[in-house]
C-alpha cells in the first residue's frame, strides 16, 4: 500500500494539467499607480548617491556624462538634473574652474535621514538577515555581483553596501571568485558563509505557523492569497485548475525540488513559491521583470519564471508604466497603499515630493550667476563637451 501511494506520489509530481485556455491581462490602475509614481526616483537617488560619495559631496557636471548608462538614463545626465532643480543644483568652485553638480540642502537633510535608517542597529541586522535569505534561494548560496546589484535598491541595501555593510559580517558574507554559468567567464560573486536554518524559512511558512502554532510540515498544501481587480473574471478551466493547483503540497523556496517534471504542476507551484519570497524579501515588493527573469536564469528557471507570472495574475501584477514592465506582489498592497511599509519606503514619498516639487519651479536659475536660459544652457553644453565655462559673478 506504501509502495503504491508512493508511485502516486510521484506521478502526480510529473503531471501537467494546465488547460490550454488564455490567462488574460487586466489593467490594475492602483498597482500602475503604484509603479507610475516612481518614476525617475531609481536615477535620482543613483545619481544622489554618486554625489554625496564624493570627498567634495559634489562632483564635476562634465563628469556625469559617464554615469548616464550607469543609471539608466534616457537623457543626458546634465539635462536630467536640470529637470530636479529642488534636489540638484550646481556652483562653480572657483571662476577658473568647471561647474559642479552638489545636493540642495532639501535633499542632502533627506540623505542624512536615509544614511540614520541604514546605520541603525536593527536596520543593519534585518538588512543583513534579508542579504542572506535572497542568497539563501540560489542552490549554490551566491550570485555574481552584478545580478545582486540589479536588486540593490528593492532589496533596500546602502549604495556602498559592499564596504559599509558586508566587511562588518564575515559570519554571514564572503566576496569571491566563480565561473558566471551564463557567459562562462570569472567573475566577483556575494556569497553566504553558510546556509542558516533559521533563515530558511519562507513568508509562507512563517504565516502558516502563526495560524497553527507550530512550524509547517513538509509536503503540506499551503494557498496563496489570490487578488484580482475589480470585474476580472478568470476563465472558468483556468479557475478549476487554479482550485487543483492551489492543494498541491506547497514546498519550500529554500528547497531543491530540480527533481520535479519541469512542466509539472507541482514544478510550477514551487516556482511560484521562489517568486513568492522574493518578492517578499525586497522592500518595495515589486521589481522590474527583467531583474527576475534574469535571477530566473542563474537559478537554473529559465523561462518557468515567465510562465508562473502570465499564469497567476492573481498572485502577481505586471505593470507597464515607465518604459519597462515590473512585478509587483498583489498581496503586499492595498489599493496605492504598501500594507507593511519599510522606513526605506517611508523615505522614498518624501523624495517625491521634492521632485514633483521641481516641475513646479518655474523659470528658475538652475545654474548660479546665469540668469537667462540661453546662457545657462550654453555652460551645461560646454560641460558635457568637457569645456570650461567661466562666468561673472553679480
Amino acid at each position: 500500500m506504501a509502495a503504491a501511494t508512493t508511485k502516486l506520489g510521484r506521478a502526480l509530481q510529473q503531471r501537467r494539467t494546465f488547460v490550454n485556455a488564455r490567462v488574460k491581462w487586466v489593467c490594475d490602475h492602483y498597482l500602475d499607480e503604484v509603479v507610475q509614481r516612481e518614476k525617475n526616483l531609481k536615477q535620482v537617488l543613483s545619481l544622489k548617491d554618486r554625489i554625496v560619495s564624493s570627498p567634495s559631496k559634489s562632483l564635476p557636471l562634465s563628469s556625469l556624462s559617464l554615469l548616464k548608462p550607469l543609471v539608466n538614463l534616457h537623457i543626458t545626465a546634465a539635462v536630467f538634473l536640470q529637470k530636479y532643480p529642488s534636489l540638484f543644483t550646481t556652483f562653480q568652485p572657483a571662476p577658473s574652474h568647471p561647474l559642479h553638480v552638489r545636493l540642495t540642502p532639501q535633499a542632502l537633510s533627506l540623505h542624512k535621514e536615509e544614511e540614520m535608517i541604514h546605520l541603525s542597529p536593527p536596520h543593519r541586522n534585518a538588512t543583513v538577515q534579508r542579504l542572506a535569505k535572497f542568497l539563501m534561494l540560489t542552490g549554490a548560496g551566491s550570485l555574481p555581483l552584478n545580478v545582486v546589484d540589479r536588486f540593490r535598491f528593492d532589496l533596500g541595501l546602502p549604495h556602498d553596501y559592499i564596504t559599509s555593510l558586508i566587511g562588518d559580517y564575515p559570519d554571514y558574507f564572503e566576496v569571491t571568485e566563480i565561473r558566471d554559468r551564463l557567459t562562462g567567464e570569472q567573475t566577483l560573486a556575494l556569497a553566504v558563509s553558510s546556509r542558516w536554518s533559521s533563515l530558511a524559512v519562507s513568508e509562507m511558512e512563517r504565516r502558516e505557523a502563526i495560524v497553527d502554532g507550530f512550524r509547517v510540515k513538509k509536503g503540506l498544501p499551503i494557498r496563496y492569497s489570490m487578488n484580482f481587480p475589480k470585474g476580472y473574471e478568470l476563465d472558468k478551466r483556468v479557475k478549476e485548475w487554479v482550485e487543483q493547483w492551489q492543494n498541491l503540497p506547497y514546498i519550500s523556496p529554500y528547497e531543491n525540488a530540480f527533481h520535479l517534471g519541469s512542466s509539472s504542476d507541482q514544478a510550477e507551484k514551487w516556482a511560484v513559491a521562489v517568486l513568492h519570497e522574493l518578492l517578499c524579501i525586497l522592500v518595495s515588493k515589486k521589481t522590474e521583470t527583467d531583474n527576475v527573469l534574469c535571477l530566473g536564469e542563474y537559478l537554473g528557471f529559465g523561462i518557468r519564471f515567465k510562465k508562473a507570472l502570465v499564469h497567476h495574475p492573481g498572485i502577481f501584477y505586471m505593470s507597464h508604466k515607465i518604459r519597462t514592465q515590473t512585478v509587483v506582489l498583489r498581496e503586499a498592497y492595498h489599493k496605492v497603499f504598501l500594507i507593511e511599509r519599510h522606513p526605506l519606503m517611508g523615505m522614498r514619498p518624501r523624495y517625491l515630493y521634492l521632485m514633483s516639487k521641481s516641475g513646479k519651479v518655474k523659470k528658475r536659475d538652475y545654474v548660479h550667476g546665469i540668469e537667462r536660459s540661453n546662457q545657462k544652457k550654453r555652460a551645461i553644453k560646454a560641460c558635457e563637451d568637457g569645456e570650461i565655462y567661466a562666468h561673472s559673478s553679480r
